[in-house]
């Protein structure tokens, strides 16, 4: 009998190791159990997306990652919407993805990690930038590099706490991941650290 969560695990992490063929036969095992899910059906157009322009699937499982996390329907919808658009077309697909991201933004009272970004820059630091923030508003991750960026960061100034919450809300999706698992063990030996002060 097949672990559908499981299995779903193991189709994300060779979709992020862009493993696409090896992917989509664990996804469509999935969908074979339940043909009528919505998320399970997107999965295996994630990966023929992505055989034809790495960049564009790879983006676009980024965005339903993170959307997702704050609503499955608002994802699901989102992305059919893209993918109807899609021809081809990686600049116009590109526009899509950003505008759908700072509407999401928007909706959350969020910032997102560009603007993030110039913060910190203003502020002189991470740290400082982030305190700022983190009682009102939240940032907004709408990739797997701009996720790596702050969670190294978040654990090089000492927000363990807050590191540990984004790396466990984004697990299902990263689980086998090598820069997530380098992370976790970042954490792990700074945590440490800190204990035998």
């Amino acid at each position: 009998m097949v672990n559908v969560q499981e299995t779903l695990k193991q189709a994300h992490s060779l979709f992020t190791s862009k493993q696409y063929d090896k992917a989509i036969f664990l996804y469509s095992q999935v969908l074979s159990l339940e043909p009528t899910n919505s998320e399970y059906q997107l999965y295996p157009i994630f990966c023929d997306i992505a055989s034809e322009n790495d960049e564009k699937g790879q983006s676009l499982f980024d965005y339903f990652t993170v959307v997702r996390s704050e609503s499955i329907d608002k994802a699901i919808k989102e992305v059919l919407e893209i993918i109807a658009a899609y021809d081809g077309n990686n600049e116009q697909m590109m526009k899509l993805l950003e505008n759908f991201s700072n509407q999401t933004v928007e909706a959350l009272d969020a910032i997102n990690y560009r603007d993030f970004e110039t913060l910190i820059e203003q502020r002189g630091s991470f740290k400082v930038a982030f305190q700022d923030i983190m009682f009102s508003t939240k940032v907004a991750i709408t990739s797997k590099d701009e996720f790596y960026n702050f969670v190294n960061q978040l654990i090089e100034n000492n927000f363990e706490k807050t590191a540990y919450s984004y790396l466990d809300g984004f697990n299902e999706y990263f689980k086998y991941d090598k820069q997530v698992m380098e992370l976790y063990d970042k954490l792990g030996s700074k945590t440490i650290e800190l204990n035998n002060k």
